[in-house]
């Protein structure tokens, strides 16, 4: 890993999104690069502890869980109902969002609790699916986000995010306070100990 912030390596090490690391804001300043080898065949769980461990050993981390009642949203059935078939989930998802003024997630093989955990980084908020849908879709739309509005040239236009996913997919985003697991960061030493 290069030039990885300090916040997003415990990101990956408990497995969250940038918005359930609590600490101090220095983390997202400093910068690191781990060379490191897995033994053959580790599963992608035992990475997440080998690098909680590093961080551990190496910086000191010290953090505890707690849940938070945040917004979020609920990734709902609109009312004009689910509008995708279901897919043979055979060799598994797999998504790619592109784009920056115009972006675009093109989904294979995805369940709707990987699109809401997709759209929980979009929106830098928690998505909760309350869809009650199973199974694997493709699917792709695109959006333009909020921010990035230009009046300057309509010709290249999308939809929001939320019209997006209720027009292509036929889910619906409410917003409502959602109960968050937050890893508190007690203590992180800002330089690593010596190899």
């Amino acid at each position: 890993m290069s030039n990885q912030t300090l916040k997003r390596l415990i990101e990956r090490a408990y497995g969250l999104q940038p918005f359930q690391v609590s600490g101090p804001a220095w983390m997202e300043d400093a910068h690191f690069d781990i060379s490191a080898k897995y033994p053959p065949d580790t599963n992608p769980d035992d990475r997440i502890l080998m690098l909680r461990t590093l961080l551990e050993d190496r910086f000191k981390l010290e953090a505890h869980r707690e849940t938070r009642e945040m917004p979020g949203y609920s990734l709902v059935v609109a009312k004009g109902g689910f509008k995708l078939k279901p897919v043979d989930p055979t060799g598994g998802s797999d998504t790619n969002g592109t784009g920056s003024r115009i972006r675009t997630l093109t989904a294979k093989r995805t369940s709707v609790a990987l699109l809401a955990s997709l759209l929980s980084r979009y929106l830098g908020q928690m998505v909760i699916d309350n869809s009650g849908i199973e199974g694997a879709y493709d699917f792709e739309f695109r959006w333009t986000p909020g921010d990035q509005a230009d009046s300057a040239n309509p010709s290249e236009t999308a939809p929001s995010l939320f019209t997006a996913v209720e027009e292509t997919l036929g889910l619906h985003l409410r917003a409502q306070k959602v109960p968050l697991e937050i890893v508190v960061v007690d203590h992180i030493d800002r330089t690593p100990a010596e190899n």
